[in-house]
């Protein structure tokens, strides 16, 4: 399972540093990323969420949380949490874009949105590379299915990134996330964390990943390809139901 996870982090690194090579049209939305966008969502809904659901009865039996008003939902409470959390960031970012008043207000402005983006999307990519090896399901179809979905999600962030933030995304940024997934793969193979805390981490990802793939599909302005879209469910999900 290394050697297959090496070579699946490679190509998710490559990933970061080509995507900007696809060429791919913001507005209209580019065809290619509302396909990416619908495996990724795909992905999240019929094979996370079934695994959520078994995650869940790991925590409750640990009594982790023990919190009993929020017992059976610990989970799902963690990956709306994760969602939460990247929506506010997009939102905070957007705010800070329309208050601007001079163009060296805007450039500190945005110097600052940058690095905090950077940053949360370093520890994002992180908990991505340490779970390609380290997840509740094992086997080698899980593995492939997660790290396909997760490769075109890649390219659905680092199309957002670049449009919000170009040259500074393009000389520190992406080098910065590629670093980080390869890191939070290393250390999936000299780090064990107990099954119960991966789950946990595993649930706020879930979250993440559907608000940065709706945060890009959802928005008028966007003319996102609903066609694309869909297709991109249809297929990937047929292909979940069938492997099941």
């Amino acid at each position: 399972m290394v050697l297959y996870s090496f070579f699946a982090v490679v190509i998710l690194c490559l990933t970061h540093i080509f995507t900007n090579k696809l060429r791919l049209s913001n507005i209209p939305r580019s065809k290619w990323l509302s396909l990416a966008g619908g495996i990724s969502v795909a992905y999240i809904f019929l094979a996370a969420f079934p695994e959520l659901n078994e995650i869940q009865h790991e925590v409750s039996e640990s009594e982790i949380i023990g919190w009993e008003s929020i017992s059976e939902m610990e989970v799902f409470l963690l990956s709306l949490i994760g969602l939460t959390f990247f929506y506010g960031l997009e939102n905070r970012s957007k705010k800070s874009w329309e208050s601007q008043r001079t163009p060296d207000e805007g450039a500190k402005k945005n110097l600052g949105i940058f690095w905090i983006h950077v940053s949360s999307f370093a520890v994002y990519n992180a908990i991505i590379g340490y779970l390609l090896i380290n997840r509740e399901e094992e086997s080698l179809q899980s593995f492939l299915l997660y790290a396909i979905a997760m490769a075109f999600h890649f390219i659905v962030t680092d199309h957002s990134l670049e449009d919000h933030f170009s040259k500074s995304y393009q000389k520190k940024g992406r080098w910065i996330l590629v670093a980080a997934v390869f890191l939070g793969w290393l250390a999936s193979i000299y780090i064990s964390i107990p099954e119960v805390y991966i789950g946990i981490i595993f649930s706020f990802l879930a979250g993440g990943v559907i608000m940065n793939v709706l945060k890009e599909e959802l928005p008028k302005e966007r003319e996102s390809n609903l066609f694309a879209f869909c297709v991109g469910v249809i297929i990937y999900g047929s292909i979940l139901i069938l492997v099941r």
